[in-house]
């Protein structure tokens, strides 16, 4: 994801001087080809992310487009009070690219994982919120936000993401993308742990249980009627997310249902509360957090299957 995201923004910035590239000492081997483009469009502010973002407020406020990237974690949590005063409060033109989006710093725990990002950013006003799946959907994301005049903030993963979507794809902000249609299950998805839902499904579908699996990548402004015209056909609803489900998606089609009176039960499926355990590769620490495929599978098979109360009512 971090090549498509460079990838996407030296397209842009070879058309657009104004894009400014910001970094806080997390730079790869696609930032430094990025420099030798354009070495007046990036700028390095060291381990300094509050400063970092205080300045892309600055050259937004004259035009500029800055692009912020760094750790996920040092943006949402460090940085919160200077995207909250220096970015959204002045509604300025200013992009935020968390990078390693839910378990993805796998290796380093807790102190690295993005696991409360959307909790702690949706409660902000005029802040758009993106999280992407794939290469792709991260290239089109950083189109949309470039296409957007106000504060973005897109968290990305960096672990290899599996592709799902065809060349060209174009991110809608009102449209998610159903890519399994069904009618026993709902399963919503966001981010990188699109992979795990995806093999989820397969298995759910092996035991005969249809399900209707949808990528969320447009977080906030949340696509309501979306979910309504979903949960009026089909009233078991699984949530899947590489967060923590306080604040996460999950509580946001939660409140979108009680909101509008409707009837459905929704589970949740992510951090309950707790932050992850385990160390070593992602796949592993998925796993130890029970959000590897089959974890997931699991949860949904044990949700989908009757209880002694639908046997008895169904005879």
């Amino acid at each position: 994801m971090n090549s498509a995201y460079i990838g996407k923004l030296m397209e842009l910035a070879e058309k657009d001087p104004d894009i400014i590239h910001l970094l806080a000492d997390s730079g790869t081997g696609y930032d430094e080809m990025f420099k030798r483009n354009f070495p007046n469009q990036m700028y390095n502010f060291g381990i300094g992310e509050e400063n970092m973002v205080a300045a892309a407020a600055g050259m937004a406020s004259v035009g500029k487009k800055p692009f912020v990237f760094t750790a996920g974690a040092f943006l949402a949590y460090r940085s919160m009070e200077f995207i909250r005063d220096d970015v959204c409060f002045q509604n300025l033109n200013v992009k935020i690219i968390g990078m390693g989006s839910g378990l993805s710093w796998s290796s380093l725990g807790p102190t690295h994982h993005t696991t409360e990002d959307i909790s702690v950013l949706r409660a902000i006003p005029n802040l758009m919120i993106l999280s992407p799946a794939t290469p792709r959907q991260v290239a089109a994301c950083v189109q949309t936000a470039y296409e957007y005049d106000g504060p973005v903030y897109i968290k990305i993963g960096m672990n290899h993401e599996k592709e799902y979507f065809k060349d060209g794809y174009v991110h809608d902000v009102k449209k998610s993308d159903c890519l399994r249609d069904g009618k026993n299950i709902a399963v919503f998805v966001t981010g990188s742990i699109l992979d795990e839902a995806m093999k989820a499904c397969e298995m759910l579908e092996q035991n005969g249980i249809s399900v209707k699996l949808i990528n969320v990548t447009t977080i906030k402004p949340f696509n309501e009627n979306e979910v309504l015209d979903i949960v009026k056909q089909i009233q078991k609803i699984a949530v899947i997310e590489e967060h923590n489900i306080y604040g996460g998606l999950a509580s946001i089609i939660s409140e979108t249902i009680a909101y509008n009176g409707l009837n459905a039960r929704v589970i949740p499926i992510g951090l309950n509360d707790t932050f992850a355990g385990g160390y070593g590769t992602h796949a592993m620490v998925r796993k130890v957090n029970q959000l590897d495929s089959i974890s997931i599978y699991q949860r949904c098979l044990l949700y989908t299957s009757p209880s002694p109360r639908d046997v008895e009512e169904s005879r």
